[in-house]
């Protein structure tokens, strides 16, 4: 079989498994910056059960491999009464993976900002939420933007594993149509295909526009 009848052939299954992937990616992307950046600011706070909060959250989730989260979430949780449908529990699972990572980058571009602007909006009697909302987060996006946007690579290829408990997303295709046809090179080298585009085409320009953007806000472009 030609490449071309291949994808003739199995092309709509790609498109459908690239779809459920695109969404995969979305809200898993979502959940992490959410995560990130609470997790993050919490690590700085002075009250210690909030510190330990996302202490615990940082370690736990940095330390373990995504697989075992992936599996625990999906086999075990049900043994305590907590069951998540599989779309679900995939992209929870890469969402608060990758938020953990998130969660450290955030920190460390907070504690970025130059001492004086902490201390300018400290003069201008701003309360501590006003201060970070308005002063040193936007500041700070700034500085964590580059390293979130090869952290939002890597949680793209993070929703490949997702296959693995039977969310029909772009590797669980590539998985049924090679075992079906037995063509490797054609099967999973198009999923690579498909990947590469959405990384190098989709999600790398749009973190440089919102690099860009973020810079002009803050009259830095």
């Amino acid at each position: 079989m030609s490449y071309p009848e291949f994808l003739a052939q199995y092309g709509g299954r790609y498109i459908d498994g690239a779809l459920i992937t695109a969404a995969q990616f979305l809200l898993a992307a979502a959940l992490a910056v959410v995560m990130a950046l609470i997790m993050g600011v919490m690590k700085l706070s002075a009250n210690p059960v909030s510190k330990g909060i996302a202490v615990v959250y940082i370690e736990f989730f940095r330390g373990t491999s995504l697989l075992v989260q992936l599996f625990w979430l999906f086999y075990v949780l049900p043994l305590f009464g907590l069951t998540f449908d599989k779309f679900t529990t995939g992209f929870v699972a890469v969402g608060l993976n990758l938020g953990a990572y998130g969660a450290e980058l955030v920190r460390g571009a907070i504690q970025s900002v130059p001492k004086g602007q902490w201390e300018a909006s400290y003069a201008l009697s701003m309360s501590p939420a006003t201060q970070m909302r308005r002063i040193i987060l936007p500041q700070a996006f700034v500085a964590m933007l580059p390293p979130w946007g090869n952290l939002i690579i890597e949680l793209l290829k993070g929703t490949a594993l997702v296959a693995l408990i039977a969310v029909s997303d772009l590797m669980f295709e590539a998985r049924q149509i090679n075992g079906s046809t037995y063509l490797s090179a054609q099967a999973f080298g198009t999923a690579l295909i498909i990947y590469y585009i959405f990384a190098r085409f989709l999600i790398t320009p749009f973190m440089r526009w919102l690099e860009r953007a973020m810079a002009r806000r803050l009259g830095r472009g």
